[in-house]
C-alpha cells in the first residue's frame, strides 16, 4: 500500500490540466473559494479508476483504439480550454468552474494512469482500501495545488489576472499537444 500512495502522490502532484485549472481557479477567487473545486476532481477520478480497476480494466486493455479515443478527447477538450482562457478578459468572465475540473478530470489520462496501472485490479470490495487512499491523495493533492494557487500567485497582486490566465492557457495547450503526440506513438 505504501508504495500505490507513493506513486499516487507522485502522479498526482505533477502539473497537468486539472492541477492547472485548480490553481488558476483558486489564484483569482481565493482559497476558501477554490476549496469547492477539490470534490468535482476527486469524483471524477472514482468515476474512471472504479470501473477500471474493477470491471473495464481488462476491456480497455484488450481495445486500445477506445484508450487513443479518450486521450483524444482530452486533448481536444484541454484545447478548449486553453482557447477559452486566452480570450481576453470582459470583466465578468469566470477563469474556472467546477464543472470543467469535472470533465478534464475525467479527461484526464491520469485517472487511466491509476486505474489501469497503480490500482490493483479485484472486486469493489478488494479494491476499497486502494479507493479510500486514491480519495484522501487526490483531495490532498488538490488542496496543495488550490493553495499554491490562492497563495502563490493570486493572492500576491503580483500576477495580473489576464497574465495569469494566458499563462494557464499556455500551459493547457502544451498539455494538449504532448496529449495529441502522444496518440502518434
Amino acid at each position: 500500500m505504501f508504495e500505490y500512495v507513493l506513486g499516487l502522490i507522485a502522479l498526482l502532484l505533477t502539473p497537468g490540466p486539472t492541477n492547472t485549472l485548480l490553481a488558476l481557479g483558486a489564484a483569482e477567487r481565493g482559497v476558501k473559494a477554490g476549496m469547492r473545486y477539490a470534490p468535482p476532481a476527486l469524483a471524477a477520478y472514482l468515476i474512471v479508476v472504479i470501473p477500471l480497476a474493477t470491471v473495464a480494466g481488462e476491456a480497455l486493455t484488450a481495445f486500445p483504439t477506445v484508450a487513443l479515443v479518450i486521450k483524444a478527447l482530452a486533448a481536444a477538450w484541454v484545447f478548449w480550454l486553453a482557447v477559452k482562457l486566452w480570450r481576453p478578459d470582459t470583466g465578468a468572465a469566470r477563469v474556472v468552474t467546477a464543472q470543467e475540473i469535472f470533465v478534464t478530470t475525467l479527461l484526464n489520462p491520469k485517472g487511466l494512469v491509476i486505474g489501469l496501472v497503480l490500482t490493483p485490479h479485484g472486486s469493489l470490495a478488494e479494491v476499497l482500501p486502494y479507493l479510500g487512499c486514491l480519495a484522501a491523495t487526490a483531495l490532498a493533492a488538490s488542496m496543495a495545488w488550490i493553495l499554491f494557487g490562492a497563495l502563490a500567485i493570486g493572492q500576491s497582486g503580483r500576477v495580473a489576472p489576464r497574465t495569469m490566465r494566458r499563462a494557464g492557457a499556455v500551459m493547457l495547450a502544451g498539455f494538449s499537444l504532448f496529449l495529441t503526440s502522444s496518440l502518434i506513438n
